[in-house]
């Protein structure tokens, strides 16, 4: 039953929707980062609920570093992030104990856990848990761009909406470090923002695709088999709640393509080589080519809705119909966005100091 994911720099999450607070350990951190607590606050904000498109569930998300950070920069060992939980309404999930909701965590949890799971907002399996994920990711995504290495997601596709592509990788990544939603135009987010308002007016949810681009990378990164780049970043993502696919650079193109289409031919300029496609996302072999690194992410619709479904009743087992009461998101789209810029900070950080050493993230040197 393990919650840690990582070699060299891990990162263990635990706590529960509703309980007294959430939280995650980072390990294997350089010593001698300093921490940039505006960059981690602000980095929240964009993943807390915002109007009609969100859950009315909003928190603080005021954290505290209680370890591993002194006079501002780490110490390398661990670092303990807690966020308290101040706005919860147990009383709202009491009917969820004896009947699962369809497509949610709660028969599953069940199973694994004999009954003894907190059950209470979704327990350990809840949203709210990335919370503690954004925080970590965070303080190491604002170490990356120390070092040059800069993450964006956007909203690709929204139930029949679709987002420009990303053109210019530097400007595109600033607008949506900037942006209150995850978009590259705002033409686009007013369409979306108003296809979520109107699915959760009809009590249902809606999911969508992300698009993540990552510049500054070196090439050399990653291993030929079990730790590619896209399996480390396959393994964390798939982590993220809701998230059912995951493609690198063409993905499931590939698939009509020959040859000749496919393939990113290599030129050089006298100083550097670079590809004149990026069909492949930046990666070759599993090791990064010093291309753009490009992936796309499904989230599925939230699965708690507003609609009678039909479910099982645990207790008595007969079936029986569930109407979800409380407070659920529409969509989890957009808040997800930061979520999958802070995995990736995670992932590929440990890549580089698994490549370059642990104190390669110091930049003081």
């Amino acid at each position: 039953m393990r919650n840690t994911i990582g070699n060299n720099l891990s990162v263990t999450l635990f706590g529960e929707s509703h309980g007294e607070m959430i939280g995650a350990v980072i390990d294997g951190m350089t010593p001698g980062v300093a921490v940039d607590t505006d960059y981690i606050r602000r980095s929240l904000e964009k993943r807390r609920p915002s109007g009609k498109i969100s859950t009315p569930r909003v928190e603080a998300d005021e954290f505290n570093i209680v370890s591993g950070v002194i006079d501002g920069k780490t110490t390398g060992t661990p670092i303990t992030i807690l966020i308290k939980n101040t706005n919860t309404k147990s009383a709202d999930y009491s009917k969820l104990f004896d009947t699962p909701r369809p497509s949610h965590a709660d028969f599953a949890a069940e199973c694994k856990y004999h009954g003894f799971q907190d059950r209470r907002g979704g327990g350990h399996f809840s949203g709210r848990i990335t919370a503690a994920l954004v925080a970590a990711g965070a303080l190491i995504q604002s170490a990356l761009e120390k070092a040059g290495i800069y993450i964006g997601t956007h909203i690709k596709e929204l139930r029949g909406t679709s987002d420009i592509d990303f053109t210019d990788y530097s400007e595109d990544i600033k607008r949506l470090r900037n942006s209150s939603f995850p978009t590259l135009t705002e033409a686009t987010e007013e369409k979306m923002r108003s296809l979520i308002e109107k699915t959760a007016k009809e009590g249902d949810s809606v999911g969508g695709i992300l698009e993540t681009a990552v510049i500054g990378l070196p090439a050399g990164v990653g291993e030929p088999w079990f730790d590619t780049v896209e399996s480390c970043l396959a393994h964390i993502l798939f982590s993220v709640p809701a998230i059912k696919g995951v493609e690198f650079g063409a993905g499931f193109a590939f698939a009509d393509m020959t040859g000749s289409e496919a393939n990113d031919p290599f030129v050089t300029d006298g100083e550097r080589i670079y590809t004149e496609t990026n069909n492949n996302g930046g990666i070759n072999g599993g090791i990064t080519n010093g291309m753009p690194l490009i992936f796309r992410c499904a989230v599925k619709p939230t699965p708690s809705i507003f609609k009678a479904q039909r479910t099982v009743s645990l207790s008595e087992m007969k079936n029986t119909e569930l109407s979800l009461t409380g407070r659920h998101d529409p969509a989890i789209i957009h808040r997800a966005a930061v979520v999958i810029d802070s995995v990736t900070a995670l992932t590929l950080a440990d890549l580089l100091l698994t490549r370059y050493g642990t104190d390669w993230l110091y930049v003081e040197k």
